[in-house]
């Protein structure tokens, strides 16, 4: 390797820069599109490997490979010069949305959530990261040698690679050791919204730091500096924040913000490439680096320089004059008015029918005339959008009725819309709000109850990147704390209180009934019936009574009979007691 390199042919300079050229694009059904820069049309188009949407596309070093994943989970590694599928494996079990080539080739980041870096030569796992809660949406290596310098570099290990997810304020830094054991982030850089553009400059030295370029999705650009050096525990913010803005001329007094597209280094380090504005027409602009100020504005008129000027010879559209105070209330570019033909009265005849009559004034206005009471006048609550509006604008003001009407909404699909659709810059406020009415009226703090569900199901992550999320919700938490500590109390209080009163109602329940009266409401007494029953009764005991008196003297003539039977038997006779005493 240290002699003299042989000289390529030039039919191999002229392959590579034509390979340069090229700009791979993956589409939404899987294919791979290579656009030729240079020529301005569409060279080849790669099939065959994806059968869903493709999320990345990186080129190996090797100008004739190609890397890309999908949503089909899988990685599929490309041979350009042939149009096909050189070698595809899975990558993981969800979706693959980013990739990353390490500065030697060998290696290969894969992220869906959790990060894998891959032998490219075995296809298989080197070593696995934790990785976000969300999709990562950008992988990219920060260092190309390793700091310490006194180990051997196998070309990877040492090495510290960046990266970011979608609705994640956190840009992780991990570290690529040559055991197996640590497996988190070293340190992370926190931005104020979720990162949609990253570029930095490769550390090449030990003593360099790595400069670190961030657009949010709030239009900033953070701007970080920083030597790699190990752990850092505590996340860390911006060296400096740069927003663009309207210089506010022209009958507005209040400047408005200019959206940064995206932000690149240049090849010295020391200036930015900066695309704002519009993204149907982007300007472009050089800005020198100047991190001592912790936050820059920049004023650009963009109408200014966002104004059309078309030759008349090139095209046949006539675009109106527009004067600066008019406001187009029509989509558009901006620049172009809506075309609206006028009728030529001259050229046009009136042609109308013989039989026809021209209608009166009094039938004109007849016709225009409109029923109030038919019209809908929209009523009730406003929509959710609205809701969010609201909620918004009602934080903001601190206006207490605009809250009330908002925050006393009942209907959970309303809640949930209206906390989705809401900016993320408010849901620290509404926090705030929900806390301080949790503190008051029991029944205003049951609604708050179904606010913060929501709240913290749908932006858990976003309160998760919060560097300073206790002492913002330590209130909140403090106070969920002793509400769950005194609920068993006021359970069984609950309980006791249910008893006792079920006890006293009962009683004074029993008190109050009264004796029901049993008595028949009606009797019902048949007089012939009785009168019948009586006279045979009496018949019946006058028998009764002549059958007693038959029978008794029937008894004394037979006991007689039986007693003179004896005195027979026996001898006696009936003598006078006198005649007894003259025979003694």
């Amino acid at each position: 390797q240290d002699g003299p390199q042989r000289k390529k042919r030039k039919s191999e300079v002229v392959e590579v820069d034509k390979q340069l050229d090229i700009l791979a694009i993956g589409t939404a059904v899987g294919s791979i599109l290579l656009y030729s820069t240079v020529k301005g049309e569409l060279q080849s188009k790669l099939d065959g490997g994806h059968d869903n949407k493709v999320n990345c596309v990186r080129w190996h070093q090797d100008n004739c490979c190609l890397y890309s994943c999908s949503d089909d989970k899988h990685i599929v590694e490309w041979n350009t010069q042939t149009c096909k599928v050189k070698c595809k494996w899975k990558g993981d079990n969800s979706s693959v949305t980013s990739l990353c080539i390490s500065p030697d080739g060998k290696m290969l980041l894969s992220a869906g959530r959790v990060i894998k870096l891959w032998d490219l030569e075995t296809k298989e796992v080197y070593r696995h990261f934790t990785g976000h809660a969300t999709s990562v949406s950008s992988l990219m290596f920060t260092t190309v040698k390793p700091m310490n310098e006194n180990k051997p570099f196998d070309g990877i290990t040492g090495l510290y690679f960046l990266s970011g997810a979608t609705h994640d304020r956190l840009l992780s830094v991990w570290y690529i050791r040559s055991d197996r054991k640590e497996k988190n982030a070293v340190m992370s850089f926190t931005v104020t919204d979720e990162p949609t553009f990253i570029d930095l400059t490769v550390s090449e030295v030990k003593e360099e730091p790595v400069k670190l370029a961030v657009v949010c999705r709030d239009g900033q650009l953070h701007l970080f500096e920083h030597i790699l050096n190990g752990y850092c525990k505590k996340p860390l913010t911006s060296n400096c924040t740069i927003q663009i803005a309207t210089p506010g001329n022209d009958g507005d007094s209040t400047p408005k913000p200019v959206p940064i597209l995206a932000a690149a280094f240049c090849s010295d380090k020391q200036s930015l490439l900066l695309v704002y504005g519009n993204l149907l027409q982007p300007i472009i602009e050089k800005v020198s680096l100047n991190t001592t100020e912790s936050h820059v504005c920049l004023i650009r008129d963009i109408q200014k320089v966002l104004s059309l000027k078309t030759d008349v010879a090139v095209t046949k559209v006539k675009t109106p004059v527009v004067n600066s105070d008019t406001k187009v209330l029509v989509p558009g570019i901006p620049g172009h008015s809506t075309a609206v033909k006028t009728p030529s009265l001259g050229k046009e005849k009136n042609k109308r029918k013989p039989g026809e009559t021209e209608e009166s004034i009094e039938e004109r206005l007849g016709a225009l005339d409109i029923d109030v009471s038919k019209v809908k006048t929209p009523g009730g609550l406003p929509q959710t959008d609205s809701f969010a509006v609201l909620l918004v604008q009602g934080l903001e003001s601190n206006d207490a009725e605009i809250l009330n009407r908002v925050l006393n909404t009942r209907k959970e699909h309303v809640i949930k819309n209206t906390v989705a659709r809401m900016p993320i810059h408010a849901v620290i406020p509404l926090l705030h709000e929900l806390t301080k009415r949790l503190q008051g009226n029991p029944y205003s703090a049951s609604l708050m109850v179904r606010w913060l569900k929501s709240v913290f199901t749908l932006h858990a992550s976003y309160l998760s990147t919060l560097p300073d999320l206790i002492p913002q919700l330590g209130m909140l938490y403090q106070l969920m704390e002793s509400r769950v500590k005194t609920l068993q109390k006021l359970s069984r209080l609950h309980g006791r209180l249910f008893i006792l009163v079920t006890q006293v109602a009962a009683s004074e329940a029993a008190q109050d009934v009264t004796e029901v009266n049993q008595t028949a409401k009606l009797v019902y007494e048949d007089e012939s019936s009785e009168e019948e029953g009586s006279d045979d009764e009496m018949i019946a005991d006058k028998d009764s009574d002549e059958n007693w008196e038959e029978d008794e003297e029937k008894e004394e003539q037979s006991d007689e009979q039986d007693m003179a039977v004896e005195k027979e038997i026996n001898g006696d006779s009936d003598l006078d007691p006198e005649n007894e005493s003259e025979e003694e």
